[in-house]
């Protein structure tokens, strides 16, 4: 029997078998016109920088937190300018930059900003630091500010990154201590830095904000956020950043934080929506230091909590710094 014979003896069938054939098609499109494109322009829009105009030093501010966070960051900036020297180190062929402010310590904070912040951000988290008898170093993270990148690597990179700017303030400014304070991605960086095998024996301790387990764990809460298709884009995504940096969004702090035998802070708010509050909690829970504390912030966005409480904030890092390293 040939094709038309069977049509023509089974017109419902053959109605049904040319829009199961329709809908194959159209999925077939949507899947090739929209959705691949449309997960490399993701890709390209949160975790790669092809040139240095794309996450400078100085942000296009949007919202009006953020106008405030900068106008408080850029005081401190002006305020500490006499204590500022330029640094620059280079890693892995990049080449990276940072400010170094000298308070005359023999210990220091690195500022490690989160995604798409150069190292002016970082100005708003030192005052704590300072107060407490630290010398602080913020940095633009590579594919940030003035540094060279294209790539953002979600802490894997970043953190060989934190170990060599460590060795700097190590051997050249006298720095006997160093601990981190990172946010988002910094906090990340920070903590595979910190439990890396090759880290050094003055990197002390850290403070996180808005830590995740992973990032592919907080991206998933980006796209439901801004209601893009999660179950194409996701997985086109992290298959994307697989290829381009040899890393898997599945990874992160939730793998290393075990290994961790130093003192930590985690910062955390209850109502974090990206790294969220259950997440925090199993990161806290996992974490083998024996000094190891979390404070919760009942208000404030993801990596926006000073902003909220600057008071409890700055104290909470005070009284941790002191209880640590002051003996």
């Amino acid at each position: 029997m040939s094709f038309s014979q069977f049509f023509a003896e089974n017109p419902r069938l053959s109605v049904a078998l040319i829009v199961v054939l329709f809908i194959l098609v159209f999925v077939v499109i949507a899947f090739f016109g929209f959705l691949i494109p449309g997960a490399f322009i993701t890709y390209n829009t949160v975790l790669r920088r092809k040139n240095k105009k794309k996450w400078s030093r100085t942000p296009k501010i949007k919202r009006e937190e953020f106008a405030k966070l900068y106008e408080t960051a850029y005081a401190w900036g002006e305020k500490y300018a006499e204590n500022k020297t330029s640094v620059h180190i280079v890693n892995n062929g990049l080449n990276l930059y940072g400010e170094y402010y000298d308070f005359g310590n023999n210990r220091c904070a690195i500022i490690m900003s989160g995604r798409t912040e150069g190292l002016r951000y970082g100005y708003f988290f030192a005052e704590p630091y300072r107060k407490a008898g630290f010398n602080i170093l913020v940095i633009d993270p590579r594919a940030h500010g003035d540094s060279d990148g294209e790539f953002i690597t979600l802490g894997f990179e970043e953190s060989k990154d934190a170990i060599a700017w460590s060795k700097l303030l190590h051997d050249e400014f006298g720095n006997e201590k160093i601990i981190f304070h990172g946010i988002c991605i910094g906090a990340a960086g920070s903590m595979l830095a910190i439990t890396s095998d090759n880290r050094p024996d003055y990197l002390a301790g850290i403070i996180t904000e808005g830590m995740f387990v992973n990032f592919g764990e907080s991206f998933k809460n980006h796209l439901i956020e801004f209601k893009i298709p999660r179950f194409i884009v996701f997985r086109l995504v992290k298959n994307l950043f697989t290829h381009y940096t040899g890393h898997s969004m599945d990874r992160g702090p939730y793998d290393v934080i075990d290994k961790l035998d130093k003192p930590l802070l985690m910062l955390h708010s209850k109502e974090d929506t990206y790294s969220t509050p259950y997440y925090a909690q199993k990161l806290f829970d996992k974490c083998t230091s024996p000094n190891k504390e979390i404070v919760w912030f009942p208000k404030g966005a993801h990596s926006m909590l000073r902003i909220v409480d600057r008071e409890r904030y700055d104290n909470a890092i005070i009284e941790f710094l002191k209880k640590n390293f002051d003996n």
